[in-house]
């Protein structure tokens, strides 16, 4: 099977997505800027949500471009992403809206460290489908950024109980580890074309 109608399926879930994180943003029904502070908690975690899916749009289409062939096992580790990603508005409609209460914020922290798993399957399906000389292998080497930012997750899930603020900070921390696009793969790409 050829790639292009997985990327095209995966890229027209993402934009869901990305419309259902928006909707969550209710409109206030007064014309004052006071009408704004309620929804502030809603926006910034929407802000933070809409860069992490973006930054996983942006890294899927970077793996899947280096990809020769789709196979089932792709096919299924990529709905499993997808199916982690999709939650990914709920848990932060719930987060905002709550003001960051531990119980949605550990929840939100539970889905991104899902969908950080379900990402690391996928490749590592691609992987053993392309070999070991594959550019994605070469590309991800150790996947140092990978675990350091599943164990950040994990710390703020496990913190989220006692400290309302440190979570928020670390899923913050996560996406300024992945905010400039990871160029392993563009290296990789580029080493193997000398």
């Amino acid at each position: 099977m050829g790639k292009a109608r997985l990327e095209a399926f995966s890229d027209g879930v993402i934009a869901i997505i990305i419309t259902i994180m928006v909707l969550e943003l209710k409109v206030p029904h007064h014309p004052t800027l006071e009408a704004l502070v309620p929804i502030i908690p809603v926006f910034l975690s929407y802000v933070l949500s809409f860069i992490f899916v973006g930054i996983y749009w942006n890294n899927h289409h970077h793996m899947i471009h280096v990809t020769r062939k789709v196979t089932g096992g792709i096919l299924w580790a990529n709905l499993h992403l997808l199916f982690w990603l999709s939650l990914v508005p709920f848990a932060t409609a719930w987060m905002g809206e709550n003001h960051y209460e531990w119980v949605p914020t550990a929840l939100y922290g539970g889905v991104l460290l899902m969908a950080a798993i379900a990402y690391t399957i996928l490749q590592k399906v691609i992987i053993v489908s392309e070999g070991e000389d594959s550019v994605l292998r070469k590309a991800v080497g150790s996947d140092v950024k990978g675990k350091v930012s599943a164990l950040i997750y994990i710390i703020a899930i496990v913190s989220a109980p006692r400290s309302g603020w440190l979570p928020q900070a670390m899923y913050v921390l996560v996406a300024l580890i992945w905010f400039i696009p990871d160029r392993r793969i563009e290296h990789a790409m580029k080493a193997k074309e000398s």
